[in-house]
């Protein structure tokens, strides 16, 4: 083991260096001759780099002169060229410290002392594992220094955060891309989704929404989907994302794994993002969607014993319910995403919403442009839906251009930042209450127009339409929905043919 430059010598002897007393300063994990072995098979059989996978890179390397030399030979190697000591050592004849450890010589030795090339993702391995072990060091030192300095800009909790950000990003670092997969690995994964979907009531492939008609139509909520659900004001988008969320926590059930980890059979864990109402708030809805009692006469306190009774009885039915909110208003999406993985590392994951896409900030500052700032959330939304392999509903905001059309039920274009939103979403659903409308163009109580309003008020009420603008999976089309506004429940229709549109 060489701990200087200088005791590298052209001989290369790789024979570890006895124990001294005298030596008492710690270093940092590394191989060095793990580092010359790889270094060596790849000199002397260029076709082992293909063994090495994506994960290794130069800075992984702990000597500075390895680091540049195994670039040079994967720029060689990348562009079809030869790697070996002649041609190197001429790209390296004005580096000082090729020429301190011996010039061509040393790429010489490294040639004759090279390992079998088998054995080069081993000591890849190996090189990769002691520069994880390094960058552990540095992260830790660098959480020390912040705590124990301060920082005026950020507090404990947002120290913990950004430690937590870097300590996954360099657990994941190499392992996020895979890169090829094999056609039959891919046949295999396919298969055994559509086993699961087989195996399930209804034979959906995904997370059931509790909605009959809404399920036949997505076939539930497909892991790594990002969903948009978008409606103007007051048109139900919190209320239906509630329902949702909160019908696949109340159905969450799981069994062990030989492992001693928990799989999801049915329903999941559920986090619900709540950047414009409270928790309060939020359990609150489910209160009263659960009781059947008013929200707003929850709210307002006027409801009699046997109603309490009923609410009391209802909080005590779902309080074990995996249901998790987050209320921090204007959360960045980094703080976002690490509190996501936080938790499923800590209790699992399997439904992720977001309420709403157009109150996350990029915290960075981030680009004056505001098209481009909601460009970088989508798709940080996606990659996270991709990364936990679990479906993300985020709801958005409409556009006032809806209000000024004739025919007001929601289109892609009526999207806030519509080209992103529109493009790094797998499915767009619109919520759409004639009703609402409806209700606002009340004539003059007594006259004949009154009485023709009162009669399509009556069609129309307590009916909602949930509109597919678009779908990667599947077909688009219109389910229609019931819905009851004082508990702010969507449900099921009753499937009357008046009332129901299959397409």
């Amino acid at each position: 083991m060489y701990p200087s430059r200088m005791a590298i010598v052209p001989a290369l002897d790789l024979r570890p260096p006895s124990p001294s007393n005298d030596v008492a300063v710690a270093r940092a994990p590394s191989n060095v001759e793990a580092e010359q072995a790889l270094l060596g098979a790849l000199l002397y059989d260029n076709a082992a780099f293909e063994r090495l996978g994506d994960h290794l890179q130069a800075r992984h390397f702990y000597e500075p002169f390895h680091q540049r030399l195994f670039a040079a030979v994967e720029t060689n190697i990348r562009k079809g060229a030869l790697a070996e000591p002649i041609l190197l050592a001429e790209q390296f004849a004005s580096d000082p410290a090729f020429q301190e450890l011996g010039g061509v010589r040393y790429l010489a030795d490294l040639v004759d002392r090279a390992p079998p090339a088998a054995n080069a993702p081993d000591y890849a391995n190996a090189i990769y594992d002691l520069a994880l072990r390094r960058d552990l060091i540095r992260i830790g030192g660098e959480i020390t220094t912040t705590a124990q300095q301060g920082d005026a800009e950020l507090d404990a909790r947002d120290q913990i955060e950004a430690a937590e950000q870097q300590l996954y990003q360099l657990a994941e670092t190499g392992g996020v891309s895979s890169g090829f997969v094999n056609f039959s690995d891919a046949l295999q994964g396919a298969l055994a989704m559509a086993a699961e979907a087989h195996s399930r009531d209804g034979g959906l492939a995904g997370l059931s929404t509790g909605l009959i008609d809404l399920d036949q139509k997505i076939g539930g909520l497909h892991p790594s989907d990002l969903v948009i659900l978008a409606a103007r004001p007051s048109m139900g988008k919190s209320s239906l994302a509630c329902n949702i969320g909160f019908d696949v926590a109340r159905n969450y059930a799981w069994e062990p794994q030989p492992d001693g980890s928990k799989k999801t059979v049915r329903g999941g864990v559920v986090a619900f993002f709540s950047l414009e109402m409270s928790a309060e708030q939020l359990a609150l809805r489910l209160l009263a969607e659960v009781s059947g009692v008013s929200g707003d006469r929850l709210r307002k306190g006027e409801i009699d014993a046997m109603e309490f009774g009923r609410v009391r009885d209802a909080a005590l039915e779902i309080q074990e319910a995996p249901f998790y909110i987050d209320d921090t208003g204007g959360i960045t999406l980094a703080k976002l995403t690490a509190r996501a993985r936080r938790l499923k590392r800590m209790t699992g994951l399997d439904l992720l919403i977001v309420d709403y896409l157009q109150l996350i900030t990029t915290g960075s500052g981030g680009p004056d442009n505001r098209v481009q700032e909601i460009s970088m959330i989508t798709q940080g939304l996606k990659a996270l839906a991709k990364e936990l392999a679990i479906p993300v509903i985020a709801l958005s905001q409409l556009s006032r251009q809806v209000e000024n059309r004739e025919d007001k039920k929601p289109q892609l274009s009526d999207l806030r930042e519509s080209g992103s939103i529109e493009q790094d979403a797998d499915m767009v659903m619109f919520i759409y209450r004639e009703s609402y409308y409806l209700s606002r163009m009340e004539p003059r109580e007594g006259t004949e127009e009154h009485f023709k309003w009162q009669e399509q008020m009556d069609q129309v009420k307590g009916l909602a339409e949930v509109i597919i603008g678009k779908q990667r999976h599947g077909p688009i089309g219109t389910v229609r929905l019931s819905f009851n506004e004082d508990l702010t429940k969507f449900g099921n229709l009753a499937r009357d043919a008046s009332r129901y549109d299959p397409h």
